[in-house]
C-alpha cells in the first residue's frame, strides 16, 4: 500500500506532466476553494450510462493506455 507521501509526490508528479508550475498552484488553490465533494461525483459519473458503455469505455481507455 502506498504511503500518503507517496501518494501525494505521484499526484504532483501526474500534475506537472500537464501543467506548468504556476498552473499546478492554481489548480490547487481553485480545488481548496471549491466544496468538492468527490463521492457525490462519483457516484453520478456513470448514471446514464449502461455497463457495456461503461466497459466499452474501459477497454478504449486501457488500449491507449
Amino acid at each position: 500500500m502506498k504511503t500518503d507521501t507517496m501518494i501525494k509526490q505521484e499526484g504532483f508528479q501526474a500534475l506537472k506532466s500537464k501543467l506548468d508550475t504556476v498552473e499546478v498552484e492554481r489548480f490547487i488553490v481553485l480545488i481548496n476553494r471549491e466544496k468538492f465533494d468527490y463521492t457525490k461525483w462519483r457516484k453520478n459519473l456513470f448514471e446514464n450510462m449502461t455497463i457495456d458503455e461503461i466497459a466499452d469505455k474501459a477497454g478504449k481507455y486501457s488500449e491507449n493506455q
